[in-house]
Parts: structure tokens; sequence; C-alpha cells
């Protein structure tokens, strides 16, 4: 496995191409929210955490598009999409946590979709009496 530097200068070239390809979310896109140290910057950021940033924008980018979609499908998982409250405070969380949230939220529904049939199977066993304990004296 290679360390996060290596893959920076094999995918990028450097840190500060790097920084500007995560950079570029934040500026055409509506999927960032500035929580940034303006003194600072994303220079100081360690570059497994700027990977992880740019993996997570670029498949939410792929797959939703925006912020409001990406809220709309986790709403649409857990079958609350009218409920205005838990929008607006989904809608304050940074896009990691959000993509966070809807594969959790998405692998939850799928496990709980088969565990009905796993139930039915194990309903359907006949169970055995277990034998009678033997008294102590």
């Amino acid at each position: 496995m290679k360390n996060p530097l290596a893959i920076v200068k094999e995918k990028f070239g450097d840190k500060q191409k790097l920084i500007a390809a995560v950079e570029a979310f934040a500026k055409k896109d509506d999927l960032w929210v500035n929580r940034i140290n303006e003194k600072k910057g994303l220079a100081h950021v360690s570059n497994a955490k700027l990977l992880r940033l740019h993996e997570t924008f670029t498949s939410v980018k792929e797959k939703f598009g925006s912020r409001d979609k990406l809220v709309a499908a986790i709403l649409e998982l857990e079958k609350r999409t009218k409920d205005e409250g838990y929008k607006t405070r989904l809608m304050g969380y940074p896009v990691p946590r959000l993509y966070d949230l809807y594969q959790s939220t998405s692998k939850r529904h799928a496990s709980a979709a088969k565990a009905p049939k796993a139930a039915k199977k194990a309903a359907a066993k006949p169970k055995t009496k277990a034998a009678p304990k033997a008294k102590a004296k």
C-alpha cells in the first residue's frame, strides 16, 4: 500500500495541484460548506485528508450532482421527505458527513430488507425442546 504522499505525486504531481482540485469543488459547485480556517487554508491539511476529500467530492458529484440531491436521497431513504426540520439540519452538515450518512443509511436499509427473510426461515424451523436439567443435590 502506498503512502499518501506517493499517491498525491502519482495522481496530481504535487500537493498544490491536489489543493487546487479540492478548491475547485468549493468554487463552482454547491457541494462545499465553508469551514476552512482563513489563516491556514487547505495547505496545512494532511495529504491523506485531502485525498479523502477529493475522493468524496468526486463520488458525490458523479452520483448526485449537488448537496441538495444528496440530502434529498437521504431523506427518501429514511422516509422523511416531508420533515423540514430534519432537512434544514442535514443542510448544515458538510458533504463528507452527508455521504457517510447516506452510505450507512443505505446499508442499514438493505440489511433490513434481508432481515425479514431470515426471520421467516428461523420461524419455519421447528423448535426442539431442551433435555431436562439434572437436579442438584
